[in-house]
């Protein structure tokens, strides 16, 4: 079994692509859920961010508060590579059973990992293929605003932490564009899974919200 990297920058319908492959059938791991799930309440991930950042970083219930921790940690580089050291090794060993899992179940030639931070991390060099979904920055900026209820300063803040679009473009093995509507985009994303895989799948323009 062959692994897909799957990525785009925020706001570029990333989630988007990755819930139209998994309609079609498509086996998609989803680096966002086992981050949830290698810090789950009770985890070592979430012993492990309350011991560095404190008890702030937790809700009512005892789970971890996001918006919480991602203030704390988005204009602070030493404390985003603290929480990338919790969470990373956590959710690498989470990936590699679903990848094994997928493996001795023999059913499928090519699975997707999607990770937001495939290029940034190193991933891709584990991949068999990447795929990019790209978005300009117009369309990105209103997309964040529009989801997060960021103003237009926010949201160019966020969009400029992430590795720049161009560079990966320039990584990547094979970039869908996606600036139009879901129909563009289901069109697109056949052309490029026959790209990669060189199979002729189909992929239904589904509404929903952009990832």
């Amino acid at each position: 079994m062959k692994i897909l990297g799957l990525t785009g920058g925020i706001g570029s319908g990333k989630s988007t692509v990755g819930r139209m492959l998994a309609a079609a059938g498509i086996p998609v791991i989803d680096a966002d859920v086992l981050a949830r799930e290698a810090v789950a309440p009770g985890s070592p991930g979430l012993a492990g961010i309350v011991e560095r950042f404190g008890e702030g970083v937790l809700d009512a219930a005892g789970g971890l508060d996001r918006k919480a921790l991602g203030a704390r940690v988005f204009a602070d580089d030493d404390a985003r590579r603290a929480l990338n050291a919790l969470v990373h090794p956590a959710v690498a060993r989470l990936a590699a059973e679903r990848f094994a899992a997928l493996r001795d179940a023999d059913v499928h030639a090519w699975c997707v990992y999607e990770v937001p931070l495939l290029f940034e991390s190193g991933l891709d060099a584990m991949m068999d293929a990447t795929l990019l979904i790209a978005v300009s920055e117009d369309v990105q900026r209103r997309r964040v605003m529009d989801r997060d209820g960021l103003d237009a300063g926010a949201a160019r803040a966020r969009i400029a932490a992430q590795m720049p679009q161009d560079e990966k473009r320039q990584r990547a093995d094979v970039v869908v564009d996606n600036d139009g509507s879901l129909a563009i985009l289901a069109a697109r994303l056949g052309e490029a899974w026959r790209a990669v895989t060189g199979e002729d799948r189909a992929f239904a323009a589904t509404e929903v919200p952009q990832g």
